[in-house]
């Protein structure tokens, strides 16, 4: 199955002498060289594909490209060279009318200026991309409504933009943005003005979404924990270069470089890693009392496994199969180290 979205060498560089650059080197400028005729990377040779239905969390702190990145693979930044490709469609090659089209029909996003309508209130803010695609006035009101719950704005329905706090500015975009519904969503820190309960709520909402709907989600973070607790996979970024991209799990295990092992470092491993990262292959010596699927978080099933005190098997949840066996000595590496 082809990826929903992939990006062939990706690059946002800003200043003047960019194309000519890449130009005279065929397309391959290293990141310093850049610097030194005086451009700004915003991103550097990006190159990675996001399947249906994964999360990718792209995490960076503040001017490490994360944000650029995600405006030019909606193409709300024009990239300087590479590919981006959604659903096999070079977007870059789109006119105005195609592009227009395709966020339409395919794209949701919510980004950190919000973008609300001045003159709308909240729950016309809500309705109106659902008016835009088709949807008549009395559903989309509907629609609007249970999406002002969700975001716990029950009660501001008939608030201007101007009248509301930023953070609930920003719930107003989270909702217009959860109800259309779209094929692809890219967020950009949506939940940043949000306090700790309603943005774990939010956080909740969005993981039973995916489950349910299976859309493919563009999310940026500066958060390391929220990156963990929502991905598939983390793309770590630095100076507009993408340093490590994997499954949360490898990236604590197995951070690529010292910038991405500085995140990693204070992580309780047991929240992130999985059976299968830390199990061994098949034992026939198993106890065969009990098994452990191999998708489980260590920390959920570690008493379990430390209370046998015998090498346990593990499943495949999907079908039940043994795929391998796991050492109370293991859990007990990664609770306590050594």
């Amino acid at each position: 199955m082809s990826p929903t979205i992939s990006c062939s060498s990706v690059y946002k560089i800003f200043g003047g002498n960019a194309h000519k650059l890449l130009e005279e080197n065929n397309g391959r400028v290293d990141a310093a060289k850049f610097q030194e005729s005086g451009c700004i990377v915003g991103v550097y040779d990006a190159s990675f594909d996001v399947n249906k239905g994964e999360m990718l969390v792209v995490m960076g702190l503040s001017g490490s490209g994360k944000s650029t990145l995600l405006r030019c693979i909606s193409r709300l930044t024009e990239a300087t060279a590479g590919k981006i490709l959604i659903d096999g469609e070079d977007i870059c090659l789109m006119n105005n009318k195609q592009l227009i089209e395709l966020r339409r029909e395919k794209m949701g996003m919510v980004f950190q200026n919000f973008a609300l309508l001045p003159h709308k209130t909240v729950l016309e803010n809500i309705a109106f991309p659902l008016q835009v695609k088709g949807v008549t006035t009395d559903n989309s009101i509907q629609k609007a409504l249970e999406m002002v719950e969700l975001v716990g704005l029950k009660g501001r329905e008939n608030y201007f933009p101007r009248e509301l706090s930023g953070g609930q500015q920003q719930r107003v975009g989270i909702a217009r943005s959860l109800a259309v519904e779209p094929d692809i969503w890219f967020l950009d820190e949506p939940f940043s003005a949000l306090d700790p309960l309603i943005r774990k709520e939010m956080q909740d909402e969005f993981l039973r979404l995916q489950s349910v709907l299976n859309k493919t989600i563009m999310f940026v973070t500066h958060d390391f924990d929220e990156a963990l607790r929502l991905a598939d996979r983390i793309a770590i970024m630095k100076d507009g270069i993408i340093e490590q991209l994997d499954k949360p799990d490898n990236i604590v295990l197995n951070p690529a470089t010292d910038y991405v092992k500085r995140f990693t470092e204070d992580v309780p491993r047991e929240k992130v890693l999985k059976i299968e990262s830390i199990m061994d292959g098949v034992d026939p010596n198993a106890s065969s009392d009990f098994a452990i699927s191999k998708s489980e978080i260590i920390e959920t099933v570690a008493e379990k496994i430390l209370n046998s005190k015998e090498i346990i098997k593990v499943t495949d949840p999907k079908d039940k199969s043994i795929v391998g066996s796991i050492n109370p000595s293991k859990v007990i590496k990664v609770l306590f180290g050594g």
